[in-house]
């Protein structure tokens, strides 16, 4: 291979020939997946780096074209782009399509052997100056969540029922997966209740066996699980993501928040002092990041430096 080559030892120092992959978000500074990222590069023996991009959302279009240019291997995106990204890239893949919001955004050229579209993180040798560049758009939130739920709570959702709180990009991908998985009830709460009936009608269509409802569960129905997808809790004097009033803990036997710092919020504070087993977004991190990696690559990825890496950063052990 040429001194460009993806198999390259990761450098004490960046070269000439790093490449460059990130995650762009708005705030972006609380976020692990440099630390987990780079401990997976580096057990890959990669010569690559991977940043933390604060990227306003107003200024996503460019942002992306701007990577694309510069030939990055590809970024990530969390909040607010997931949805955003949505009319920035040039292909979206099926599934991302499906759940209407992408997180993992690949640069792809041309392969000049078999006329077939290439992850740039795949080839030996840098694109030509004048090679087309595309983004694609993947979205790895539901392999994330479905992983984290297994591992770290034992739950499946097949005929099970489950409360949904916030339908943003990742809210959506996780009331669709839900569903896909088998869920029996879902209960879609959300500040705009217009975009709560339009994750339900989705699930309606493609999933006509599952049961959705607006709002909470009536008082002293007892759900499964209850899921934030919010992004209230990242700052402190967040309010509650949710109306205690209207859903007590106690009418619950789970309880994840996607947020993992701080790895304890509010709403998992309060669900745990009830006696609510209870699970940060730490491990639906690890198994998006994974998943991006991987696509990123071509290649299987060793999950536990990655782990190491996350939990270390997170907790501090």
């Amino acid at each position: 291979m040429s001194s460009d080559s993806v198999s390259n030892p990761v450098a004490s120092v960046p070269d000439a020939s790093t490449r460059i992959c990130a995650v762009y978000g708005f705030p972006v500074r609380h976020s692990a997946s440099p630390a987990m990222q780079n401990a997976g590069i580096a057990a890959l023996g990669l010569n690559w780096l991977y940043l933390a991009c604060e990227t306003p959302p107003q200024h996503l279009p460019v942002a992306l074209d701007g990577a694309a240019a510069m030939r990055f291997v590809g970024v990530n995106l969390t909040v607010p782009h997931k949805t955003l990204a949505l009319d920035c890239v040039d292909y979206i893949d099926p599934e991302a399509q499906r759940l209407g919001a992408i997180n993992t955004v690949r640069f792809e050229t041309l392969d000049s052997v078999s006329g077939d579209w290439v992850g740039l993180g795949q080839l030996e040798r840098w694109p030509e100056d004048d090679s087309p560049v595309r983004a694609r758009g993947f979205n790895t939130d539901g392999f994330g969540l479905m992983k984290a739920l297994e591992e770290e709570l034992n739950w499946t959702p097949t005929g099970q029922t489950a409360v949904l709180i916030g339908v943003g990009g990742a809210g959506r991908a996780a009331g669709l997966t839900l569903a896909k998985e088998g869920l029996k009830r879902l209960y879609i709460v959300n500040r705009t209740e217009e975009k709560a009936r339009d994750l339900a009608e989705s699930i309606r269509l493609e999933f006509p066996l599952v049961e959705t409802a607006i709002g909470y569960p009536e008082p002293g129905n007892q759900v499964d699980l209850v899921l934030n997808a919010t992004s209230l809790g990242l700052k402190a004097g967040d309010p509650m993501p949710w109306d205690a009033s209207a859903l007590k803990p106690e009418q619950t036997r789970l309880a994840f928040d996607m947020i993992y710092r701080p790895a304890e919020t509010l709403f998992l504070k309060s669900m745990k002092a009830a006696g609510v087993k209870t699970a940060n977004g730490v491990g639906m991190l690890l198994w998006q990041g994974v998943k991006a990696l991987e696509i990123w690559t071509g290649q299987p990825v060793p999950v536990e430096p990655m782990r190491t890496a996350l939990l270390k950063n997170v907790y501090g052990s």
